[in-house]
């Protein structure tokens, strides 16, 4: 169990650690923390780093889009927070964007680059997204230059991805935008609602919205309830589910992966919440989405495996710091809706887990992987590579509502 000072709220005081003004400032320390240990991820030339366990940059390597985007869109949360000193990263990230992401000859945003040297021209729905949601977050921040991101973004995106006639985003292009497969994702799509309900939020256009809404209802409504309400990750250009498809071991692993899950849960409610929650079945939706991820996922060490197959058995059982985030989001959404002892017990449950396993207490910032023994590993990854989970797992929570976090952050 853990020691006093690490103990994440007290359970004497109120029945739920949401309300619980020991866990609320549990989460926000962790926050600080985390806000402090990604600052030095910031470069004199306005890049980021990638940082070591403890702290220091490593090796300069190719800047990926994503890693760009999130650094933006976390520290615009902290700078609604009220964490100080978040507008040079937001200012850095957003130059990078454009001055080195940014394709001036064909448009859109290059997947990884370092300084002037193009390291992978793809162009790729899911990192495109996050230019979206970085904008977003930077707009609602106030930054003087992200309403114009906003509207370049989008055009790409429309232009490019957004697949009208089937209300979803294609996934992958050449540098000079010719599409180079058939494959169509699911983890583009999850990660293209977040960025429109953000996107909505910031600037109140229903296309956002409407956008996010139709995702939705392909993979929740049609795919979810079809298939025991787990998630194929991989479609053909039919978007038919491919149960054979293998590709990158982290972002198109085999099967299904239930950290999705637990985000798309929570984004399920996101838009119930932001639509005026007339979909009354909604909530069921996503808890079933929530619950089945959990039952089938969760390991008796602690966390969750990575990847199951089609009939929710365990397919890889390594352990990543971010599904343990992810649950944390959803089962804070469902408790501020109806409060129920279950959903208190395994919030708790989470937050026990990730103290224990994953929170580095001494040096800041989560461990993204431990073995199974529980001790950190770095088979997969180098270092600490993000702050956008975890930091999000502390912040959701303390929201009011399960939407319009920057605002209830304000």
């Amino acid at each position: 169990m853990l020691q006093t000072q690490h103990a994440p709220g007290n359970p004497a005081q109120t029945k739920t650690w949401l309300l619980d003004e020991s866990h609320r400032a549990w989460l926000e320390a962790d926050a600080k923390r985390q806000f402090a240990f990604f600052r030095n991820s910031l470069r004199a030339d306005g890049g980021f780093d990638v940082l070591a366990e403890d702290g220091t940059a490593l090796p300069r390597s190719a800047q990926e889009l994503h890693t760009t985007t999130r650094m933006v869109h976390s520290y615009a949360l902290g700078k609604a927070f009220g964490e100080p000193d978040c507008d040079d990263i937001i200012d850095a990230g957003l130059r990078y964007l454009q001055n080195h992401h940014y394709d001036q000859e064909h448009g859109g945003y290059l997947w990884s680059v370092n300084g002037s040297d193009i390291i992978d021209e793809t162009k790729l729905a899911y990192g495109h997204v996050f230019v979206l949601l970085a904008a977003s977050s930077a707009h609602a921040a106030g930054h003087p230059d992200a309403k114009a991101l906003i509207a370049d973004i989008s055009n790409v995106i429309d232009t490019h991805f957004w697949d009208s006639d089937v209300g979803l985003l294609s996934d992958e292009f050449t540098r000079d935008w010719k599409p180079f497969s058939n494959y169509r994702g699911y983890n583009a799509n999850m990660h293209g609602t977040e960025a429109f309900l953000n996107a909505f939020e910031a600037t109140g256009e229903q296309n956002y919205l409407d956008k996010a809404g139709r995702i939705i209802s392909f993979f929740v409504d049609q795919m979810a309830s079809e298939h025991q309400w787990r998630l194929p990750e991989h479609y053909t250009d039919q978007w038919v589910p491919d149960t054979q498809y293998e590709g990158n071991p982290m972002f198109r692993p085999f099967g299904t992966t239930p950290g999705h899950s637990f985000e798309m849960g929570r984004l399920v409610l996101q838009h119930w919440d932001l639509t005026g929650r007339v979909d009354k079945e909604a909530p069921e939706k996503a808890r079933q989405l929530i619950e089945t991820a959990f039952n089938d996922a969760w390991l008796p060490n602690g966390g969750f495996a990575y990847t199951l197959d089609f009939n929710g058995d365990v397919r890889v059982s390594d352990r990543y710091w971010w599904p343990v985030t992810e649950a944390i989001g959803a089962y804070s959404a469902l408790l501020k809706i109806n409060h129920s002892s279950t959903d208190e017990a395994r919030y708790r449950q989470l937050w026990q887990c990730a103290s224990d396993l994953f929170i580095d207490h001494k040096q800041g910032a989560w461990f993204p992987e431990i073995d199974r023994d529980g001790h950190p590993t770095f088979k997969q990854f180098n270092g600490k590579p993000d702050i956008y989970h975890a930091l999000q797992a502390d912040l959701l929570p303390l929201a009011k509502g399960i939407s319009r976090l920057m605002d209830d952050l304000s």
